[in-house]
C-alpha cells in the first residue's frame, strides 16, 4: 500500500487481515431459520411471512464482535461465510453442494453438517422457490430465448432485486421510529372495509414487526458488547465495548447524533438489508453528502480528529467486505468474482447546483485508499466545475491499482434524468448503485439496471440464420431470409431491424413474469420502508412504492456487433473479397483450416470499434437504437401504479456477462472464435483500439448515450508506470475533462496493472494475494476469478496517455 495516503492503523491492519485470510465458507443458519418461520406462518399474507422470517432470523442468527472492530454487524456465523436463502432457489444449492470447493473460480467451502442441514429443509422448498415460479411464470415462447442463454435474467429469480440506495441521511437524522410513528399513523386512519386498505393493513403490520427486530437485533450487541466489557482485561478495550453497547441502544431506532453513531447506525441498517434479500448492488449512496455534518459537528467540537474518523471509515470498508454472497455456477459467470458492487459515491454537485466536495469527500478517498479492498465500489461523480486538486487526489487513488474510483458525469446523467421526469432537486442528488447505474438514493424502484442480459453478437447469428440459432439448430423467431440470400448489406440491417425488436419483447416478457413472481412472493418490508413514499403509498416497491422506478435490461457484445457488421459490409458487400456463402461456413466452423483461417485474418482486418472511425462506430449506433426505440415502448410492471417513469431504457454494465455469454456463442463475423469471451460493457474489443484513449473516449461519444441511462461503462487499463510523474496525471485529468465535458462520456474506470504482472499472478497467486484488478463495473481479487475471467482481463488492451 502506497505511504501517499498514510497506513492502516495497526487494529485496522490486523481486521483487514483476518477479514482476507477468513475462508469463504457456506453458511446455512439463514436457511434454517427461513425455512423454521415459513412453516409456523405460511397462512399469513407474504409480506407478514417476510416479516416474521427476518423477525426470527435476526432474534436467533449468531452473533459476534471481532476483537478489532469498532463497528458491529455480522451476516453470518463468519465474516465472509455466505448465507443461503432458500425462498430464491434450492435446487442448485442441493445440485452444486459438492462442487462449491472444486469451482474454476469464486470457491466456497461446505462442512458435511451444512450440507446435511441444507438437504433436511430443501424438501419444503420443492416447487415452493422463486425461481421455480419465475421460470414457469414465463410463456414458452419467450422462455426458449432463456433456455438458450440468447436473454439471460437468472439473477432475478434466484436472488433478491436490490440495486437501490435507501435515504440513509434520513434513516441518521430521524431514527428508525419515525418510521414507526408515520406507519402507526397512517394504518390507524385505514377504512378496513375497503380491498386495497386491508392489504395496505399488512404491510403497516410488517414495518412495524421488522423495525421492533432490527431494534432487537442492536439491543442483541449491546447485550454482547456489555458482556464482553465486563470481562475484558484490556482496559482501553474495555471503554470501546461499553461505547459500542451505548450506541447500540440508541441507533438506528433513535437519530444518531456523532459520527460514529451514524456509522454504526447506517452499517446496522445496510447489514439487515443483506440478510432481508441477498440482492446485490445494494448502495451507500451519497455518503460524503449525508455523513458530512456529524462529521463537522464533531469536529468542530473536538470530538474527533481526522485520523480518528479515518479509522472509524476503514473498519466501515472491511465489515463491507465481510458480507459475501454465493451464486450457482451458471450465475457466477455473470458476476466473477463474489461481487457484491456495494457503492459509494462521492464528489458531485449539491441541489443548489454547487460544487458538492467537502473535507469528507477527500477522507473517504484516503480511506477506501488505505484499505485497498475490492469492496466498497467508489464512483466519483465528475461535473465541469470539480477543481484540479480533487482530481489530483482521485488519480492518486486510481495510481493505487485496484480500479477505483470511477467516474460518472453529471454533463450527461443529471440532463437524462430531468428529461425523463426526475424532479431537477432530485436529479442532483443521484447517486451510482452497484456497478455505473444511477438512481436517487431513498426514492427509485428496485433494480435500475440489470433486469435481463441480451447477448447482441448471438442475436445477429440468429438474424444472419434466418431467425433458426445456429447453435442448437431451434427456430425461435420469424426470420426475413438467410444471410446467404441477402443480396446487399442494407437487407441484414433491415433484418437486423425485424428481429431485435423482437427479442426485445421477449426480454421484456421475461422481465415482467420475474418481476411478477418477485412482487408476490419476496416483498422486502425494510428496503420499501426505507424508500419514498412506500409508506405515503401503502405499497412495496415491487407493487409501485418508489417515486421513481426506471429500469433497463443491459444489452452485451456491444463492440463484437459493431466490428461484425463493419466487417460484413466491408469485406462482404463493398470489396467482396468474402462471398456470403464463405463467410457463414466459415463461422459455422469456427474459422477452421486454411480457408477459414485466411477468412478470418481479413475480417480481423476489417475497420474496429475504438478507434474514431466513423465506418464502424455509426454502424453500431444505428443498430443500437432500434433496440433503443423498440424497449421504450414497453412500460414495466409499476407504470400507472404511483412511480414517475414505470418505464424502461438502455444499459451496457454487462458485469462478467460478456464471459458467460461469449461461452454460448458460436464464432462471429468479427473473427472472434467460438465460445470465447464477447467484449465487456461499450469497451473496444481486446487488441483492437489501435488509435489510444482518446480515440476510444470518441467511438463511445458516439453511441446514444443519453438513451443508455442503465449506464454505459467503458474500462480503460493503463500500466503503472504511465501515471509516475505529475505531467501525466494532469494529462489523464485533461483527457477525462474533454471526455466528460465536450464528448457528454457517461463512465469511464481504469485498471492500473501491467500485463506482467497479471500473467505472474496467474502462474504464481501466492506472490499476489493482495492484486485487485477491475473486472467491469466492480473490482476483485485477480485470484478468485476463474481463468477464463483472468485471461479477459490480461488480453485488454494496455494504453499510453
Amino acid at each position: 500500500m502506497s505511504e501517499y495516503f498514510g497506513l492502516l492503523t495497526k487494529r485496522m491492519n490486523q481486521f483487514r487481515e483476518e477479514v482476507l485470510t477468513a475462508k469463504p465458507k457456506v453458511c446455512a443458519e439463514r436457511a434454517v431459520y427461513t425455512t423454521e418461520s415459513y412453516k409456523e406462518h405460511f397462512d399469513k399474507p407474504i409480506v407478514l411471512r417476510r416479516a416474521y422470517m427476518l423477525e426470527n432470523i435476526l432474534k436467533k442468527m449468531s452473533i459476534f464482535i471481532e476483537e478489532d472492530t469498532l463497528i458491529v454487524g455480522n451476516q453470518a456465523t463468519e465474516n465472509r461465510s455466505a448465507p443461503i436463502f432458500p425462498e430464491y432457489a434450492m435446487d442448485w444449492v442441493v445440485k452444486e453442494l459438492d462442487e462449491f470447493e472444486k469451482r474454476n473460480g469464486d470457491i466456497f467451502y461446505i462442512t458435511e453438517d451444512t450440507k446435511q442441514q441444507l438437504r433436511d429443509i430443501a424438501p419444503f422448498w420443492e416447487h415452493n422457490t422463486t425461481k421455480e415460479r419465475g421460470l414457469a411464470a414465463i410463456p414458452p415462447a419467450s422462455k426458449v430465448f432463456y433456455d438458450l442463454g440468447i436473454i439471460k435474467a437468472e439473477g432475478n429469480i434466484t436472488s433478491g432485486d436490490a440495486h437501490i440506495a435507501v435515504d440513509y441521511g434520513k434513516v441518521m437524522k430521524d431514527g428508525l421510529k419515525d418510521y414507526k410513528k408515520r406507519t402507526l399513523a397512517v394504518m390507524d386512519s385505514l377504512d378496513l372495509t375497503d380491498f386495497k386498505n386491508l392489504k395496505k393493513l399488512y404491510f403497516y403490520q410488517s414495518i412495524i414487526i421488522v423495525i421492533d427486530a432490527v431494534t432487537a437485533f442492536a439491543k442483541r450487541y449491546s447485550d454482547l458488547a456489555t458482556s464482553m466489557a465486563e470481562k475484558e482485561k484490556n482496559p482501553v478495550r474495555a471503554v470501546e465495548l461499553r461505547e459500542i453497547a451505548s450506541i447500540l441502544t440508541k441507533v438506528p431506532y433513535e437519530p444518531a447524533d456523532s459520527f460514529y453513531e451514524a456509522i454504526q447506525s447506517m452499517w446496522l441498517v445496510q447489514l439487515v438489508l443483506q440478510i432481508e434479500s441477498n440482492g446485490h448492488s445494494l448502495s451507500y449512496g451519497r455518503m460524503d453528502q449525508f455523513l458530512y455534518p456529524y462529521y463537522k459537528k464533531d469536529i468542530d467540537a473536538g470530538v474527533i480528529t481526522e485520523e480518528s474518523a479515518v479509522e472509524l471509515l476503514t473498519n466501515l470498508w472491511i465489515k463491507t467486505m465481510t458480507i459475501n454472497k454465493i451464486r450457482s455456477w451458471a450465475h457466477t459467470q455473470f458476476s466473477a468474482g463474489s461481487p457484491l458492487y456495494q457503492n459509494v459515491t462521492i464528489g458531485g454537485q449539491t441541489v443548489d447546483k454547487k460544487n458538492a466536495v467537502n473535507p469528507l469527500s477527500y477522507l473517504i478517498l484516503r480511506s477506501v485508499a488505505q484499505t485497498k479492498l475490492p469492496q466498497p465500489n467508489l464512483t466519483v461523480r465528475y461535473h465541469a466545475g470539480l477543481d484540479d486538486r480533487f482530481m489530483k487526489e482521485c488519480v492518486e487513488v486510481i495510481k493505487e491499482g485496484f480500479g477505483m474510483p470511477a467516474f460518472n458525469s453529471d454533463e450527461i446523467i443529471i440532463p437524462s434524468f430531468i428529461e425523463k421526469g426526475i424532479k431537477e432537486e432530485d436529479a442532483y442528488n443521484y447517486s451510482a448503485i452497484g456497478c455505473v447505474e444511477v438512481a436517487v438514493p431513498g426514492k427509485w424502484g428496485y433494480r435500475c439496471t440489470g433486469m435481463s442480459f441480451l447477448n447482441f453478437p448471438k442475436s445477429l447469428l440468429i438474424t444472419m440464420n434466418d431467425g433458426v440459432d445456429p447453435k442448437s439448430g431451434v427456430k425461435i423467431a420469424e426470420g426475413v431470409g438467410h444471410f446467404k440470400d441477402m443480396e446487399n448489406f442494407e437487407d441484414l440491417q433491415k433484418a437486423w431491424d425485424v428481429l431485435i425488436r423482437d427479442f426485445t419483447r421477449h426480454s421484456v416478457i421475461i422481465e415482467n413474469a420475474c418481476d411478477m413472481v418477485l412482487e408476490a412472493d419476496v416483498p422486502d418490508v425494510l428496503c420499501s420502508a426505507l424508500s419514498e413514499d412506500c409508506i405515503g403509498r401503502g405499497k412495496t416497491l415491487k407493487e409501485g412504492g418508489a417515486i421513481y422506478d426506471f429500469i433497463s435490461g443491459l444489452q452485451v457484445g456491444i463492440a463484437n456487433l459493431a466490428d461484425s457488421l463493419a466487417a460484413i459490409k466491408k469485406c462482404v458487400y463493398e470489396e467482396k473479397r468474402i462471398s456470403r456463402d464463405e463467410l457463414w461456413n466459415a463461422l459455422i466452423n469456427n474459422f477452421e483450416g486454411q480457408d477459414g483461417e485466411r477468412i478470418q485474418n481479413m475480417l480481423l482486418a476489417a475497420p474496429k470499434y475504438g478507434n474514431d472511425d466513423d465506418y464502424v462506430d455509426l454502424l453500431v449506433t444505428e443498430a443500437y437504437n432500434s433496440y433503443i426505440d423498440e424497449v421504450v415502448k414497453y412500460p414495466n410492471t409499476r407504470f400507472g401504479r404511483g412511480p414517475v417513469g414505470g418505464t424502461r431504457y438502455a444499459g451496457t454494465s454487462s458485469i462478467s456477462a460478456n464471459v458467460g455469454q461469449g461461452l454460448g456463442t458460436m464464432a462471429t463475423p468479427d473473427g472472434r472464435k467460438a465460445f470465447t469471451p464477447l467484449a465487456e460493457g461499450c469497451s473496444p474489443t481486446h487488441a483492437m483500439d489501435k488509435n489510444g484513449p482518446t480515440s476510444v473516449f470518441k467511438t463511445v461519444s458516439k453511441l446514444p448515450t443519453k438513451d443508455i441511462t442503465g449506464g454505459v461503462l467503458l474500462n480503460q487499463k493503463v500500466t503503472p508506470q504511465v501515471l509516475e510523474n505529475d505531467d501525466a496525471k494532469m494529462k489523464l485529468i485533461a483527457m477525462l475533462r474533454t471526455f466528460f465535458n465536450k464528448l457528454k462520456g457517461f463512465h469511464v474506470q481504469y485498471n492500473v496493472v501491467s500485463r506482467d504482472t497479471l500473467i505472474d499472478a496467474q502462474n504464481h497467486p501466492e506472490k499476489h494475494r493482495d492484486l485487485i484488478v477491475r473486472v467491469a463495473g466492480y473490482s476483485a481479487f485477480f485470484n478468485v476469478l476463474s481463468k477464463t475471467t483472468q485471461d479477459d482481463i490480461i488480453k485488454r488492451t494496455e494504453h499510453v496517455l
